[in-house]
């Protein structure tokens, strides 16, 4: 099992990398979080996971690479979750930072989620319950963990819950609208209540 290939960074687009070890040329298939962390560079160390995908002829192992292992432990999450293939995973470490994604899955973003191409609302679903205890009680890397913590932490509950309390009086449901409140503070901790209440209601469905 191969854990990182360092080498020279010998061809890099924003779907794959070739890094040569060795006199060997290996090509990995790469986010767009990772094309940005090693664009311009000519040495890199790229932390791999190996995929066999079979059916055809013959069964072949294709090699994802990673700029740190805090988003290759993020994609092997992803994988575990049913419907959720070697290229979908790809594309939603595409769509979001490895930070801006835990915190989506941990605060209970669906919207997030849907929003990357093929992912629908049931499958948006599964991720987030099969993952969200995963990466709020630490089961990703150490490094991750603690955004979640600080995320966590700037929210004023006090204005969560009064507009919560609002939005329930409005007559929308109040899980949903303690997940779009909740979200909204992550992103703006100042924001006063009727801001917060405005903003809730462009975006809860």
């Amino acid at each position: 099992m191969i854990d990182y290939i360092r080498g020279e960074l010998a061809e890099l687009t924003p779907a794959q990398a070739v890094v040569e070890a060795a006199g060997v040329g290996y090509a990995l298939n790469i986010s767009l979080n990772t094309f940005s962390a090693i664009q311009g560079k000519k040495e890199v160390k790229l932390f791999v996971h190996e995929q066999l995908l079979t059916g055809g002829r013959d069964d072949s192992y294709t090699f994802f690479g990673f700029a740190s292992k805090q988003e290759r432990e993020l994609y092997r999450l992803l994988i575990s979750v049913s419907g959720v293939g070697a290229n979908t995973g790809r594309m939603i470490l595409s769509s979001a930072t490895p930070r801006d994604l835990c915190n989506a899955i941990a605060s209970g973003d669906e919207r997030m989620l849907k929003s990357v191409k093929g992912i629908g609302l049931r499958t948006a679903q599964r991720i987030i319950v099969d993952l969200k205890d995963k990466i709020v009680n630490g089961g990703l890397a150490d490094e991750l963990h603690p955004t979640l913590e600080s995320a966590a932490s700037t929210i004023n509950h006090e204005v969560k819950n009064e507009a919560v309390g609002a939005l329930t009086m409005l007559g929308f449901s109040p899980a949903p609208s303690a997940k779009v409140v909740t979200s909204i503070l992550e992103a703006h901790p100042e924001l006063p209540v009727e801001q917060v209440v405005k903003l809730a209601l462009k975006q809860i469905k």
